[in-house]
């Protein structure tokens, strides 16, 4: 039947892109090979040799003529034209085949792809305390879904006429001239088709969807803010968008917003709280009650003797935020102090504190030196204010000694 007998030559590497041994069944062959197509599928970012090559090996050992040759002859006898050959089929057509369409959208990756539907994306405000807490929400969203009726086809019958408007593309091109030579050319959704490249005769439309192929749905979805999560964080239930036809549906995605908190500022996993002491508390010692995001009362108190400085921070371990998909985990609270002073003293306070503070420096300026030195009078000021007007100032001045200034005056008086 074959003429000259071929010499043996290797006959168990296809067995071996499998992972099979040499009496594996029919049932083994497809098993094996449908888990290792699909890891190695380049729409996957598998390696397209390696699949070519798998293609190649289920192809002759899925065929029991083939099968019978490459065991007594292997490989060489295949690839001389024995028994039809081996490895002479696209590899995508083969794994289309044995899963009835490519499971990534579209079948073979040499046709037609199915494109994607866009992400809906809602923002989700929610409070800090709720961040710390953690909570679940549900929502009410309104999506389109293919019709049930017609199966998302639109029409009765199931049959559609290419649109006349755009040839069956899908899209228009409009020209505008801007000018002598001067074109704009744009492209844009056939409006006669809504962009499907098809039409339905008005007897035939689907009297559920009226031809538009989608209905719309209510869904309610529960959205669970764990602790811990940050501003900007994402919660995305896939494949929840509006379905279309020859569309993967796209995913819903809550991003989160969290509300400003009147007490509270949150930097990653820390918390940071602002708190004013009296002068008195700051020398003496102080405590307060800090009410926390869960509820908590916290006893803030200095230590006995200890004296808070203007601008100081203290910190607090396992006080700040929860750390995300970490929760038994905390950041760090902090305390920014800052020191109230009295607008003034009497005399006698004056007198009274002198006998408890720590004696001025000896750096004081004796008579003789008073009267050598010329007296100036301090007054209060608002720094930035006062910044501002400088720069206002300059500016102008700057307008002023440009060339033209004059002359731009003129003009603007006549």
């Amino acid at each position: 039947m074959f003429g000259r007998a071929p010499k043996k030559s290797d006959n168990t590497r296809y067995y071996e892109v499998l992972g099979v041994s040499k009496n594996a069944s029919q049932d083994d062959l497809k098993k094996a090979y449908k888990k290792a197509a699909i890891k190695n599928h380049p729409d996957k970012g598998g390696d397209p040799e390696k699949f070519k090559e798998l293609a190649q090996a289920y192809e002759v050992l899925s065929d029991p003529e083939k099968r019978e040759i490459y065991d007594q002859y292997g490989e060489d006898a295949l690839k001389e034209g024995m028994g039809g050959g081996g490895g002479g089929h696209d590899p995508f057509d083969i794994f289309s085949s044995f899963f009835g369409g490519s499971p990534f959208g579209g079948g073979s990756s040499r046709g037609r792809r199915q494109r994607r539907g866009e992400d809906v994306v809602h923002p989700l405000k929610v409070s800090l305390e709720e961040l710390y807490l953690g909570i679940s929400k549900k929502l009410s969203l309104s999506r389109n879904v293919l019709c049930s009726k017609c199966n998302g086809k639109g029409s009765k019958s199931g049959a559609s006429m290419k649109c006349a408007g755009c040839q069956g593309t899908g899209m228009k091109v409009t020209i505008r001239h801007l000018g002598p030579s001067m074109i704009q050319q744009m492209q844009h959704a056939c409006n006669e088709c809504k962009g499907t490249g098809e039409t339905i005769n008005d007897r035939d439309r689907c009297p559920q969807c009226k031809g538009e192929k989608v209905v719309q749905e209510k869904k309610v979805l529960e959205v669970i803010v764990e602790k811990g999560m940050q501003n900007g964080q994402k919660i995305t239930f896939p494949g929840e968008a509006d379905e279309a036809p020859d569309t993967v549906t796209g995913d819903i995605v809550f991003v989160l917003q969290q509300k400003e908190h009147p007490k509270f500022k949150r930097k990653g996993d820390d918390l940071f709280v602002e708190h004013t002491l009296s002068l008195t508390e700051a020398l003496c010692g102080f405590q307060f009650a800090l009410t926390h995001l869960d509820g908590r009362q916290l006893l803030i108190k200095s230590n006995p003797g200890e004296v808070v400085k203007p601008d100081s921070f203290k910190g607090i371990n396992e006080e700040g935020m929860p750390m995300y998909q970490r929760s038994f985990m905390k950041g760090k609270l902090y305390i920014h102090f800052t020191v109230d002073f009295p607008d003034s003293l009497t005399a006698e306070q004056v007198a009274a504190l002198e006998g408890v503070l720590p004696p001025r420096p000896s750096t004081q300026l004796t008579d003789m030196e008073v009267d050598e030195c010329e007296e100036t009078t301090l007054h209060d000021v608002n720094i930035e204010e006062e910044m501002r007007r400088k720069q206002a100032q300059e500016v102008y001045d700057e307008d002023e000694d440009m060339p033209g200034g004059a002359q731009r005056v003129q003009c603007a008086q006549q």
